[in-house]
């Protein structure tokens, strides 16, 4: 089975993890991206042109000609490409930004409907699809990489990413500027504390492979997303066995759910006590935390993968 795969952001770690995933199903997967970039830092957003979109059509029509079975269009605005080709199947992975606070939502609605199967990474996100699409819609959430994401001592893990502290670090995993991830929450949440032994530091863009010491070097994580279809980083911080406080988005309310040290907040004041608890507990999360995430892997999610692929091809 040879499958073409279109993605605005390739080097997304969860992306990663499910090219690996079909790979290992023996799936042939091949990955176009959408030129330009598209990236959060600190200090703004790096955004693409609409010439960048222009660019892609063409080459999505030349590649339909190598002799692809299918196509899997991930996020939802590289699903008008998809299925604006004349021939192939299409699969549509929708990520969780498509229809809150995106001025391109009514595009992705109405290309997602044409689409063949949908596959979302949880299930708050089925209720975001239009009705008429829920019925094809797939859960198929993305695997941990447990081997990558393990416990190490967070002395170990401040020296790999030269963090010179002894104060308790809370982990922002985001870009500041990104509006959806609601920094200026996180901000208040960590001033609330009043205490000059606690600091907040944000990581972005840097290298996946740097970002289990980032994890292991911090405290807590927190997270004070608007909304989310995930994240993903909630898992990877239990699998590293680091306490998570949370707004309840996602399928966070699902993984945190009893896990010692972690905790789920609405508003700025449940959060700032969580972390206050997260904080005085002073140590890492019991096994329970990362059997929590270990359960479901790579070679599961692209068996799950490659069964729709194979419904789609069969005309199912």
């Amino acid at each position: 089975m040879k499958v073409l795969g279109l993605t605005t952001t390739a080097w997304r770690s969860f992306y990663e993890q499910q090219e690996a995933a079909v790979e290992t199903a023996g799936v042939d997967y091949e990955t176009l991206e959408v030129p330009g970039d598209h990236r959060g830092f600190d200090d703004g957003v790096r955004k693409r042109s609409a010439l960048d979109y222009v660019r892609y059509y063409p080459q999505v029509l030349r590649h339909c000609l190598d002799g692809y079975d299918l196509i899997h269009a991930n996020y939802g605005l590289t699903t008008p490409f998809a299925v604006c080709q004349p021939s192939l199947p299409v699969v549509a992975s929708l990520w969780g930004g498509e229809f809150i606070g995106n001025r391109f939502a009514p595009v992705t609605r109405v290309s997602v409907k044409r689409a063949d199967a949908v596959l979302v990474p949880s299930e708050p996100m089925v209720d975001r699809l239009p009705p008429s699409v829920r019925d094809r819609a797939r859960v198929v959430p993305f695997p941990v990489d447990t081997d990558r994401f393990q416990p190490v001592p967070r002395d170990e893990a401040r020296e790999r990413v030269g963090w010179d502290t002894d104060d308790q670090v809370v982990l922002f995993p985001y870009a500041e500027a990104r509006y959806e991830k609601n920094y200026p929450l996180a901000e208040r949440v960590v001033d609330g504390l009043d205490d000059d032994d606690v600091e907040l530091r944000s990581v972005a863009n840097e290298p996946y492979e740097r970002m289990p010491d980032y994890l292991n070097a911090s405290d807590a994580l927190l997270v004070t997303s608007r909304w989310e279809s995930g994240p993903m980083t909630v898992k990877e911080a239990l699998a590293c066995g680091v306490p998570v406080v949370s707004r309840p988005v996602g399928f966070a309310p699902n993984v945190l759910d009893d896990v010692r040290h972690c905790r789920l907040g609405r508003t700025e004041r449940e959060l700032r006590q969580g972390l206050r608890d997260a904080l005085a507990a002073d140590g890492r999360l019991a096994g329970d935390g990362r059997e929590r995430v270990t359960s479901y892997g790579r070679a599961e999610m692209g068996e799950r993968v490659r069964a729709v692929y194979e419904r789609c091809l069969a005309g199912g």
